[in-house]
């Protein structure tokens, strides 16, 4: 069966979705149990949360960059050294999660206020949330890192148990400690430790059962920064993008940010699922590549583009058949409600063209294309989205003008990847790049 068929696709992004979908869904949860605390801690929340998903995304960056180094070694017939690239991702995340946990207890509050704007309550509760949700930030990254080399070497039963596991448990802990325990919105953020530190430990472990060598290799560690430099850059303009479309929603008042907060996670949570497809093609296409097969390279490409689109625009259906039943789930309050239907018609409208930019950019990332991937991203960082959210604030546009804005940053990167997939420039084969 050839390496880029629609079962082959399938049995590697079907467990992907669940490990992808396991993290936003517990954070759907968590938004749940937090909202009918009241506006206040969901709004903290909201901020909290909103920092904390930029230790999920530096995570997912390099799970992206794991995957496609391992996965180029291992479709050149050297699972070993696939897995070496895991163990060094390893170190590299593990220490980089030490770093963001101290930074967080002295960062947390000026991070909060300046998100918050004049709201010092809420500032002071997310602030809070912060401190200790950040301690779950070096097993965050070890997942994050395991999930990318076993992604690398095809291995997609394992991620699928830890990840879903830990956040199950975790789903479990989370009412119970803000509600009968008495936590409160802190709760939430103890539940949040809980999962990551789990799925940290099983991860870790299973490199120690592959019977590799796990001294850190400084040499390696040092290439995979090189690699993954233009992955974290392009990484930075997404957060850059979501903060500030955060800071611009918490001044519009507190319902605004609570429904900017329930659209948003529904936003990442269909955003993670598309990447299922995306993760498929980042071990497909490198596989491809490192075994020197361009021309399936390429086929798989085309595939997984019409893949991503169809999917989107399922998703697309099932969001726009909730509009009037799913923001009740996470809120009480009709000020919110109203607040999140004005995103509503833009959300729909995007997913079946996110649908196709997650797929391609997982076709140019499991080629090792990371240079272009971040001038795009910034090109349509700060030639649309930024600019445009901006002057929601200065004209007083509201949740539309923001959602306005991820449309263009949408429609940029769709053109500059269809391009760059019509040059064919992307496909260039071998073991590394």
């Amino acid at each position: 069966m050839p390496a880029y068929s629609l079962r082959r696709v399938a049995g590697l992004a079907l467990p992907a979705l669940v490990v992808l979908a396991a993290e936003p869904l517990y954070v759907l949860v968590d938004t749940a149990v937090v909202g009918h605390l009241g506006s206040l801690p969901l709004a903290a929340l909201a901020i909290g949360g909103t920092v904390m998903s930029a230790a999920a995304w530096l995570g997912t960056v390099m799970a992206y960059g794991t995957t496609g180094r391992s996965a180029r070694r291992f479709g050149a017939g050297d699972r070993a050294a696939a897995v070496a690239e895991g163990v060094q991702a390893s170190w590299l995340a593990f220490g980089v999660g030490l770093a963001l946990a101290a930074v967080a207890q002295v960062a947390a509050g000026p991070l909060a206020r300046t998100l918050a704007g004049d709201d010092a309550e809420v500032a002071g509760a997310a602030a809070e949330w912060l401190r200790i949700a950040a301690l779950g930030a070096p097993g965050l990254l070890l997942a994050a890192a395991g999930n990318g080399w076993m992604r690398g070497v095809q291995d997609a039963r394992r991620p699928l148990y830890y990840v879903l596991g830990a956040n199950v448990l975790s789903a479990v802990l989370c009412p119970i400690l803000v509600y009968p325990v008495g936590l409160g919105l802190p709760g939430s953020a103890v539940a949040n430790v809980v999962a990551q530190s789990v799925a940290g430990v099983l991860f870790a472990r299973a490199l120690v059962v592959e019977r590799v060598a796990l001294r850190p290799r400084p040499a390696v560690i040092g290439q995979q920064l090189v690699l993954g430099r233009d992955l974290l850059i392009r990484g930075s303009a997404f957060q850059a993008c979501f903060l500030s479309a955060t800071a611009v929603a918490a001044r519009f008042g507190t319902a605004a940010v609570a429904a900017h907060q329930i659209t948003v996670q529904l936003w990442f949570f269909c955003a993670l699922a598309l990447d299922a497809v995306a993760i498929a093609a980042q071990s497909l296409v490198g596989a491809a590549l490192g075994a020197g097969q361009d021309g399936e390279a390429r086929d798989l490409g085309r595939r997984i583009a019409v893949i991503g689109g169809v999917s989107g625009a399922g998703f697309a259906v099932v969001i726009g058949a909730g509009a009037g039943v799913v923001p009740g789930w996470f809120s009480p309050d009709p000020a919110v409600h109203e607040q999140a239907l004005v995103a509503w018609p833009w959300f729909v409208a995007l997913l079946p063209l996110a649908g196709v930019v997650y797929a391609l950019d997982g076709v140019l990332i499991g080629a090792g294309d990371a240079r272009y991937l971040r001038n795009a991203t910034i090109v349509a960082a700060l030639g649309g989205f930024l600019p445009m959210i901006w002057l929601a604030y200065a004209f007083d546009i509201g949740l539309g003008g923001i959602w306005a804005g991820l449309a263009l940053f949408i429609v940029a990167r769709l053109v500059t990847l269809l391009l760059r997939m019509r040059s064919g420039a992307w496909a260039v084969v071998g073991a590394v790049r």
